[in-house]
C-alpha cells in the first residue's frame, strides 16, 4: 500500500485555482489549526484505487452523551451499518470509498473500500462527549474536499455524498460559526457531484428547529432529514440515505440530474 501524504496546502489551493474554494472557506480551512484532523480522514492513497470513477460517502455520527441518554445509541450504530449493508451489495461497490468520523473527532476509519469499513459495536460507539458540530463539520468537509481534489488532480471522476448526524445543536465549538460551515456547503454545492446531507434527531425540539439549524450551516432543505425520537424512525431516515447513496454511485452520466433533487425524490 502506498503511504504518499497528501500536500493539503497545495490540494486546497489547487480547489482555489479551479474555482472551487472561496477565501471564506480558504480561510475556514486553516491548515495550521485543522490540517492534523484532515489527514486522518484520507486514508486510502489514489495509488490504490483502481476504478475509473470513485463516490466518497462520508458519515458524521453524533457521540454527543444527550444519544446515549435518550437510548439512540443502538438505533444510530444500526443506521451506520444498515448504510455499509446497503452499499456492499450494489454493482457499484468497488468504486466507493466509505469515511467514518464522529461528531467529537474520533475517526472509525478513513477513506476505504467498503470491504475495510468498520461496523458500529458498543465497544467502538458509546457516545458520551459533546457537540462541537461547526468545528468538526468544517473538518469533516474539508476531508471531502481534500479527497476528491486528489481524484480531480488525477484526472480521476468523483462524486460525494456527506450525512452530517446531531441531536442538538453545537454547543462546544471553538474555531467555527454556521457561516464557516455555510461558506464551504455552498462552495461545494455550486459544482454538480457533491450532495451535503444532515439529520437531525428529534431530542424534543422537532424538525423545524433541525432544519433552522441546517439553514443556518448552508444545508439545503431538501437534503435535511428529521425523525423522530424511536428506533423505527432513526432506521428508516437512515434507509432513505442509503437508497439515496446507492442511486448517486449508480447515476455517473446523469449526477446533476437524478442525484439533486433531494431525498424527497428517493
Amino acid at each position: 500500500m502506498s503511504q504518499t501524504t497528501p500536500n493539503l496546502n497545495q490540494l486546497f489551493e489547487n480547489a482555489q485555482n479551479e474555482g472551487l474554494l472561496s477565501t471564506t472557506s480558504m480561510q475556514a480551512l486553516n491548515v495550521t489549526d485543522i490540517g492534523a484532523e484532515i489527514q486522518a480522514g484520507l486514508g486510502i492513497s489514489i495509488d490504490d484505487v483502481t476504478t475509473s470513477e470513485v463516490v466518497l460517502v462520508t458519515i458524521m455520527p453524533d457521540d454527543s452523551s444527550s444519544i446515549r441518554f435518550s437510548g439512540n445509541a443502538q438505533a444510530v450504530r444500526g443506521g451506520h451499518n444498515a448504510i455499509l449493508d446497503a452499499l456492499s451489495v450494489t454493482a457499484q461497490r468497488d468504486s466507493i470509498l466509505i469515511h467514518n468520523r464522529y461528531l467529537n473527532g474520533h475517526v472509525l476509519y478513513p477513506y476505504c473500500g467498503l470491504d475495510q469499513a468498520q461496523r458500529m459495536t458498543p465497544q467502538n460507539y458509546d457516545p458520551n462527549q459533546g457537540t462541537p458540530l461547526y468545528d468538526q463539520t468544517v473538518v469533516l468537509l474539508g476531508t471531502v474536499l481534500a479527497k476528491a481534489q486528489e481524484f480531480e488532480n488525477n484526472g480521476i471522476p468523483v462524486r460525494t455524498i456527506t450525512l452530517i448526524i446531531t441531536d442538538g445543536a453545537d454547543q462546544h465549538s471553538q474555531r467555527s460559526r454556521p457561516g464557516d460551515v455555510a461558506a464551504l456547503v455552498n462552495d461545494l454545492l455550486r459544482h454538480e457531484n457533491h450532495i451535503v446531507a444532515a439529520m437531525g434527531i428529534d431530542d424534543s425540539s422537532g424538525g423545524d428547529y433541525f432544519r433552522s439549524v441546517f439553514k443556518q450551516m448552508g444545508i439545503r432543505d431538501e437534503w435535511v432529514l428529521t425523525p423522530g425520537n424511536s428506533d423505527r424512525e432513526i432506521q428508516k431516515a437512515f434507509q432513505v440515505f442509503s437508497q439515496s447513496a446507492v442511486r448517486l454511485s449508480q447515476s455517473a452520466s446523469s449526477f446533476s440530474h437524478s442525484g439533486l433533487g433531494g431525498f424527497g425524490q428517493s
